[in-house]
């Protein structure tokens, strides 16, 4: 899908943006040309609070209210080159937030289903998300822990909130030959990024990539 934010390219934060992609992620090792873009072209300003806007393209997460953040852009960019995009998968993004990531991920794949457990987040970026004309995108408030069985299996899930352990409700889900990036810690100061890939045969591996620091991933009370 070509980003619909094409017409935004020009704007005043656009020389913000490249310098924020060539210093804060290619210079990181990010080499996927379609993640490139789709952080160049996506207005990162615009999924944060408005009084939080000249912080937008600084290299570190922001608060976006209700306990939430949008996560560093590099980390953005580096979780979803690590999904191996494909605009012919589906995947499902566990904490929606602002929507930034969401509408990355808009981007590089076919369809994107994302769970937002924040009741306002989730109709603020459903709002915003629909605003920019996505018809890729579908937006749900409700439990990640729960998935979203109905539209499973699904060829990539990310989190971008930090469970203890993957659950396994989220793993079912995932299709043979799938592959799920996400932070996992019991604690803030001792989360990892894990690569978990599910083989052709159903086996599960898993790998560690670097060390995170993502808010808690919470169940529906």
């Amino acid at each position: 899908m070509a980003s619909v934010f094409t017409l935004h390219a020009a704007d005043e934060y656009a020389a913000e943006r490249s310098r924020m992609v060539r210093e804060q992620i290619e210079s990181r090792g990010v080499r996927h040309l379609d993640v490139l873009q789709a952080m160049r072209t996506t207005p990162r300003h615009l999924f944060v609070p408005e009084e939080m806007r000249g912080q937008a393209y600084a290299d570190g997460p922001l608060p976006i209210g209700y306990g939430q953040t949008i996560s560093q852009p590099y980390i953005v960019a580096s979780m979803t080159e690590l999904l191996a995009p494909s605009r012919q998968m589906r995947v499902l993004e566990i904490g929606t937030g602002s929507g930034y990531q969401a509408a990355v991920l808009a981007q590089v794949f076919k369809e994107v289903y994302t769970i937002e457990i924040v009741p306002e987040l989730g109709a603020s970026a459903t709002a915003l998300l629909k605003k920019f004309g996505y018809t890729n995108l579908t937006v749900r408030v409700g439990d990640g822990y729960l998935g979203w069985p109905e539209k499973a299996p699904f060829d990539r899930i990310v989190l971008t909130a930090a469970p203890p352990e993957i659950p396994q409700t989220l793993i079912d889900q995932l299709e043979k030959g799938g592959r799920m990036v996400a932070p996992v810690g019991s604690s803030v100061w001792e989360q990892e990024l894990v690569v978990l890939d599910k083989l052709p045969n159903g086996k599960v591996t898993s790998r560690t990539v670097y060390p995170v620091r993502f808010v808690p991933m919470v169940k529906a009370k």
